[in-house]
Order: C-alpha cells, then sequence, then structure tokens
C-alpha cells in the first residue's frame, strides 16, 4: 500500500502518518506493507520517521517521478493562491502488482480505518 502526503512534520501529514503506524499491526496481520511518499528529501524523512517512531519506510519522490506515475501532483489553493503540489492520496497494489483501490483527496478522520476495513476484505 502506498500512500502520498503533501510534506513531512505538518499537522495533517503528522495525523496520517501516525494513523497508520498505530494500525501498522493490524495492516501487517492483513498482510500489507506500507510506504508514504511525499517530494521531501531522504533526510527530512529520516528525521519525521524517528521523530513519529513509524514503523514503515517514507519514500522520497523529489523529482516527482512515482508522484506522476500516480497522477497525485495538482494545482492546489494554500491560503488563498495557487500552488503544485501533492494531493493525498491512497493506492492499494494486491500480491500481483494490480491496483486494488484507490482514494484521492483523501481527508484524515476516518481514512485508515477505511483503508484497513478494505484489506482485511482482500
Amino acid at each position: 500500500m502506498l500512500y502520498f502526503y503533501p510534506k513531512d512534520n505538518t499537522p495533517g501529514c503528522t495525523q496520517q502518518g501516525s494513523d497508520f503506524r498505530d494500525a501498522y499491526k493490524d495492516f501487517k496481520r492483513a498482510g500489507v506493507e506500507i510506504y508514504g511518499i511525499s517530494r521531501d528529501s531522504l533526510k527530512s524523512h529520516e528525521s519525521f520517521k524517528a521523530k513519529m517512531k513509524f514503523p514503515f519506510e517514507l519514500l522520497s519522490d523529489e523529482h516527482e517521478t512515482v508522484c506522476k506515475l500516480f497522477d497525485v501532483i495538482k494545482m492546489k489553493n494554500m491560503y488563498g493562491r495557487k500552488v503544485r503540489g501533492i494531493v493525498r492520496s491512497t493506492f492499494v497494489v494486491d500480491e500481483k502488482g494490480v491496483l486494488a483501490r484507490e482514494w484521492r483527496g483523501v481527508k484524515v478522520p476516518g481514512h485508515i480505518q477505511e483503508v484497513l476495513n478494505f484489506v482485511k476484505a482482500l
């Protein structure tokens, strides 16, 4: 499972990562690995991961290669101005490498439970 998030150490992204961390054992029992992806550097990721005690990997996509592949870079409104950024999204890829489900424009509250319910049903 891949989840794309805008930026390390921001409130929504910290909550999202913490929710995945707190449910990590349940995802593992369902046979699912979690990978978080943003455009932040590896150094930023390592610091964020250590600070938040995330048991899963954070992948750096500074050149937006994977972000473009999953089409998660969009123009967004940030305090009244347009900026390019990652739209919070989650993708479940099955053991055969087939996309099983996607969520785009994710709102953090309740999302992790929805994803967990889906993977348990696979």
